[in-house]
């Protein structure tokens, strides 16, 4: 100001907040003013940048969303092997039915797709609520008693019970259209030269559907790994994905450079486990039919 004294708008502005006259305050805004930073980056993995610059790593009890990311990677890994372990014996089941019941035994697995998302997930607010279906019949059949029910809604019991339940149709379609291929006569080959059931089915026909196993956990994982419905309405606090803070970010807090953030680190979490996934497995042996 003229004449050496403070500039009135710098007195106003320190009188309003004393953070104004801190040389840290005014390094903040012009490092959030540059056209590239990398701050979102950092926030997304629970980085900080430090009062010398440097990269420093958030206390733990302020660390959000990598302990999400690691949530979401093992909740999505966890249910392509539930629908793996329940989709395979239905699949083989379709495969070996008589050519006229295998239609109507595919078209129960296609039906769950002609009733909204938003519906079959909200019927599991019904069925796994303290007082719903599955704890009635628990207490009906003894293994329960009136005191004893189990809380299987709002946490990530019922996120992932839910979610399979949703994602099992796309395990179920890739075996079966690569199970139809397989010839009957390889299985009754092996038995005639000795073999029982389950080693004819070791050495014999699980090899021949595993790319079908592969497509379906890749085509599973990918779908649960951004899934977001789901888990809003069933999941409560403790069973939200990283897609609940996105979006959480984007309808809320209006934080779009942080929710772009998540959602590029996310993106590069799925292309690292596709290229592990093209390493051990192989994308050119899987079959969709």
């Amino acid at each position: 100001a003229p004449g050496g004294g403070t500039a009135p708008w710098r007195r106003a502005m320190v009188g309003m907040d004393d953070a104004w006259s801190e040389v840290a305050t005014w390094r903040a805004i012009e490092r959030a003013g540059e056209r590239f930073t990398g701050r979102h980056y950092l926030h997304a993995l629970d980085l900080d940048e430090g009062s010398t610059g440097g990269i420093v790593v958030q206390p733990e009890d302020l660390r959000i969303y990598v302990p999400l990311l690691g949530r979401t990677l093992v909740v999505s890994l966890a249910v392509t092997a539930l629908c793996l372990v329940l989709g395979y014996p239905v699949a083989y089941l379709i495969a070996q039915a008589p050519p006229g019941r295998a239609p109507l035994l595919l078209l129960l697995v296609l039906v769950p797709f002609w009733t909204s998302l938003l519906v079959r997930t909200t019927s599991w607010i019904v069925l796994l609520q303290t007082e719903g279906v599955v704890n009635d019949l628990l207490v009906a059949v003894g293994l329960l008693g009136e005191d004893g029910r189990l809380a299987m809604i709002y946490n990530m019991t019922g996120t992932m019970v839910a979610m399979t339940h949703v994602l099992l149709p796309f395990m179920v379609l890739p075996l079966y259209s690569v199970m139809r291929t397989v010839p009957p006569e390889y299985m009754r080959a092996a038995a005639s030269l000795g073999a029982t059931f389950p080693a004819a089915f070791r050495r014999v026909y699980w090899p021949r559907t595993l790319p079908g196993v592969a497509a379906g956990c890749l085509l599973v994982f990918i779908l649960a790994i951004g899934y977001y419905i789901t888990p809003a309405l069933v999941g409560g606090r403790t069973g939200q994905l990283i897609s609940n803070m996105i979006a959480y970010h984007m309808q809320q807090s209006l934080n779009w450079g942080l929710a772009a953030a998540l959602g590029g680190i996310l993106l590069v979490c799925v292309l690292a486990l596709y290229l592990l996934f093209d390493r051990l497995v192989g994308v050119d042996r899987m079959r969709l039919g």
